[in-house]
């Protein structure tokens, strides 16, 4: 058997008659599945990863605050996360060469 190696991470595949395959998702209006972020999504889980509050969010990008606790709601459902802590996590392991918030 062949390893697979996701991120830093290597896994041993199950055999593929016990793997159940799944459909893609089908594509939004932009090209992505719904469960993909969008450019706004992602550049407001880049200032969670900053640690930035919701109301900095919205001073930052000029939007109200309901409207940065709606893209972060958004993130949550789409990535199945319950935390902010978690969507930092997540960003930070997908863009690990960006600099912390504030260096």
């Amino acid at each position: 058997m062949r390893w697979i190696t996701i991120g830093s991470v290597r896994i041993l595949p199950a055999p593929i008659n016990a793997v159940e395959e799944k459909p893609p998702a089908p594509e939004g209006p932009a090209g992505r599945t719904p469960d993909e972020l969008t450019r706004r999504e992602e550049e407001i889980a880049e200032l969670i990863a900053q640690g930035l509050t919701n109301r900095q969010i919205a001073t930052q990008l000029v939007i109200s605050q309901r409207t940065a606790e709606t893209h972060v709601d958004h993130i949550l459902t789409k990535l199945g996360f319950t935390s902010r802590a978690q969507i930092a996590s997540w960003f930070s392991a997908r863009h690990p060469a960006l600099p912390p918030h504030g260096g």
